[in-house]
C-alpha cells in the first residue's frame, strides 16, 4: 500500500515570524486520518524570520530530529549545549524526563529553513541527551545514507525510538534503494527538487506513506532531496 500526501495538504500556519507546514497534527492544526505514521509522530517543515525564534520551553519522553536546509539553527539548552546547527548537521534530542531549550536564527537578513522531527521512543524516563552530527552532500549523493537510529549504527545520530531516518540527494540518472520490512511502514518526504519513488511522482513538499512493501526505489532526481523513514508497525 502506498498513499500519497501533496505537499498542498499539510496543514499550515503563518505565525508572522514562523511559517509551518505540519505532515501531521500539531498545535493547532487536527486531522484526525494524520495524527503519525507508525511511531513517527511529528515533521514540521518550518522557515523562521531573522532575529527570531523559539522561546525556551520543554519536552518529555520524544526523540527530537532537526535537518536544517538553509541558514543556522540556534540551540540552547539546560543541559548546557548552545550549539549553532547548519545545513549538513543532523540534532538529535532525547527529551527523557524533561529538557527545556530554544531555538533561533540569530541572522539578520536570512531565513532558517528546516525540518523539526518527532519519533515517539520506546523507552520513557530516560536522562536527556543531545547529539549532533555533520553529514557531507557527497555521504548522500545517490546513496540513502542512515542518519538516526538505534544505538547509532553506521556512524548515525543515536534514537532510543524503533526507527532508522535516512537523507539522499538524487538527481539525473541517478537511483538509491532500500530494502524494506512489509511489516513495517515507511515514510518518503521530499526536502526539494523532485523524483520518483516506486514509480510514484514526488515534488518538494510531497509524502509518500508506504505499508506492506518490500524495497522501495528512488530515482529520476530533479536536484532531489529527500527523507526516509523505516518505522515500527
Amino acid at each position: 500500500m502506498m498513499f500519497l500526501r501533496k505537499s498542498s495538504d499539510r496543514g499550515y500556519a503563518d505565525h508572522g515570524w514562523l511559517k509551518s507546514f505540519h505532515s501531521f497534527s500539531f498545535a493547532g492544526y487536527y486531522d484526525p486520518a494524520f495524527m503519525g505514521w507508525g511511531n513517527l509522530r511529528v515533521v514540521n517543515e518550518d522557515r523562521i524570520a531573522p532575529g527570531t525564534g523559539f522561546g525556551t520551553h520543554g519536552h518529555r519522553d520524544m526523540e527530537i530530529i532537526s535537518y536544517v536546509l538553509s541558514g543556522n539553527l540556534a540551540h540552547k539548552d539546560n543541559m548546557g549545549n548552545v550549539k549553532g546547527i547548519p545545513p549538513g548537521d543532523v540534532q538529535r534530542m532525547s527529551a527523557g524526563t524533561g529538557v527545556q531549550h530554544s531555538e533561533f536564527n540569530h541572522a539578520p537578513n536570512a531565513t532558517t529553513h528546516f525540518l523539526q522531527i518527532w519519533i515517539e521512543p520506546d523507552v520513557r524516563g530516560i536522562a536527556p541527551s543531545y547529539e549532533q552530527k555533520t553529514f557531507s552532500s557527497a555521504e548522500k549523493d545517490g546513496v540513502l545514507r542512515l542518519v538516526a537510529a538505534p544505538g547509532g549504527a553506521q556512524g548515525a545520530v543515536q534514537i532510543h525510538a524503533d526507527a532508522r531516518m535516512y537523507a539522499a540527494c538524487v538527481d539525473g540518472s541517478q537511483s538509491a534503494s532500500l530494502e524494506l520490512d512489509p511489516a513495517r511502514k515507511a515514510y518518503v518526504q521530499v526536502l526539494r527538487g523532485a523524483l520518483s519513488a516506486n514509480g510514484q511522482a514526488l515534488g518538494q513538499g510531497d509524502a509518500l506513506l508506504m505499508q506492506g512493501e518490500s524495497r522501495l526505489v528512488l530515482g529520476q532526481g530533479q536536484a532531489a532531496e529527500v527523507l526516509v523513514f523505516d518505522l515500527s508497525a
